[in-house]
């Protein structure tokens, strides 16, 4: 007589991410021991919870790593994504998974070694290297601004709407002021005719510089992500576009802050680092972390 088949008992967490407040900046779970959940299963817990992104961690396959870490949207698995890297080195930390309270770590991600390291403190920050970013296609200014209903001189002029990416593709698109970019309203059809020749999804960024940096929102309805209350995956392209077209420093050491998700009533403040004239040595990314709750999924058999 077969054996029947057991349930699948799953801890998790939920921390918010890029905030020192409780029910703000961007929600991610952490999954601390998925090494025998398939992907399939993966993918339907992240559509299940319906969060931005959720993770899995697991064992690495190299030694040069601390811990494989995959990334789930509602809709696909991502390559690399800011908030959940974040998200779930505190998680590593803060639950032990890692002895001895590391100060660093090497993740594996789908964009390859992602290190982390941590700030302590009063007010501790969680800080990522972005990946390298690489620039892409230019769009028509005209058709961006009506995939967001807006005017052409919403946008800021002379500067062109750009893809860029560090492992997750943005439409950068600049806006004359924070007004403009709470008025914005992405429209997904427009949006994927605009993109109906790039291959693989492809987000849209929208920002306006500020005397801190940048008031930015984002949408990724090819992701399963109406509006993303924090993007830290963008967070290095803006640095190289705002850098690009002087809406930035450029110098080494310099920091800015991305605020975004304020409409969405989730304020998110991602903080930026410039390593190198123009970034030479590189982009940190990093944020807060405040943890929301711990629980374990059941899943019974035949799901």
């Amino acid at each position: 007589m077969a054996e029947p088949t057991r349930q699948l008992k799953l801890e998790y967490h939920v921390v918010d991410v890029f905030t020192s407040t409780p029910l703000e900046g961007n929600p991610v779970a952490v999954f601390v021991d998925a090494h025998d959940v398939s992907d399939a299963m993966m993918q339907k817990i992240a559509q299940e919870l319906n969060l931005s992104e959720s993770t899995f961690i697991g064992p690495p396959t190299h030694k040069c790593f601390d811990l494989r870490v995959r990334i789930f949207t509602p809709r696909c698995e991502m390559k690399f994504a800011g908030h959940p890297t974040i998200g779930t080195a505190f998680v590593v930390r803060d639950a032990g998974i890692i002895p001895n309270n590391p100060t660093e770590m090497v993740l594996e991600e789908g964009v390859g070694p992602v290190r982390v390291r941590f700030n302590t403190g009063d007010s501790p920050i969680i800080w990522l290297e972005s990946p390298s970013v690489l620039k892409g296609r230019t769009f028509d200014r005209s058709a961006c601004a009506q995939v967001l209903g807006l005017a052409d001189d919403d946008l800021l002029p002379d500067i062109p709407c750009q893809i860029l990416t560090a492992g997750n593709p943005n439409i950068f698109v600049a806006l004359r002021d924070v007004g403009v970019v709470d008025r914005a309203v992405i429209d997904p059809t427009r949006l994927a005719k605009l993109l109906a020749d790039q291959e693989g999804p492809v987000c849209m960024f929208i920002f306006a510089p500020v005397a801190g940096g940048a008031y930015s929102r984002m949408f990724a309805p090819a992701l399963g992500v109406t509006e993303d209350p924090a993007t830290g995956s963008a967070a290095g392209p803006l640095a190289t576009f705002m850098m690009e077209h002087g809406l930035v420093k450029h110098d080494d050491g310099t920091r800015f802050i991305s605020e975004q998700g304020t409409k969405l009533g989730r304020r998110s403040l991602l903080h930026v680092h410039i390593k190198g004239t123009y970034g030479a040595r590189g982009i940190d990314v990093g944020g807060q972390v405040v943890p929301i709750t711990r629980a374990t999924m059941t899943i019974s058999p035949g799901a």
